[in-house]
């Protein structure tokens, strides 16, 4: 069964991407902990991170890495928080987020109704800081 992140990455639903190569892409997360919580997902359907192929793994974390650098930077954080649940979708996907503090990392505390202008705000901060860091080949647009 096709899950939910296939149909964004294949255009069915929306998404707010800031990154796309031909492994993997990364979009705003439409349940944030913080402002530019970011999903890196694989363009291929892998339930479980622990039966990934250790490339995959190392090639989301590496994005991953860049984003949270990014995101840093671009909404003032102390650090990136980085986390696999899998519970969400049966998909992999790497949640990256700007923290401030272990609070930063309570499920409890997703916003579930975040403003659309403040999600397309942080995307654009986040393809902005992106494109400066030297990645603008992995940048779409919008």
């Amino acid at each position: 069964m096709t899950t939910v992140f296939t149909r964004i990455i294949n255009g069915e639903l929306p998404g707010r991407f800031v990154w796309k190569d031909e492994t993997c892409v990364a979009f705003l997360s439409i349940g944030p902990l913080t402002h530019g919580h970011t999903l890196v997902v694989p363009r291929a359907e892998v339930d479980l991170w622990t039966e990934a192929e250790p490339e995959l793994v190392s090639h989301l974390v590496r994005v991953a890495q860049a984003i949270g650098t990014v995101q840093v930077e671009a909404f003032t954080a102390q650090r990136a928080g980085l986390m696999v649940a899998g519970y969400e979708v049966p998909h992999l996907h790497v949640h990256v987020w700007p923290s401030n503090s272990l609070e930063d990392f309570d499920l409890d505390q997703v916003d579930n109704h975040p403003d659309p202008a403040d999600l397309d705000e942080a995307a654009e901060k986040i393809r902005a800081g992106l494109r400066v860091a030297g990645h603008t080949e992995f940048v779409p647009e919008n």
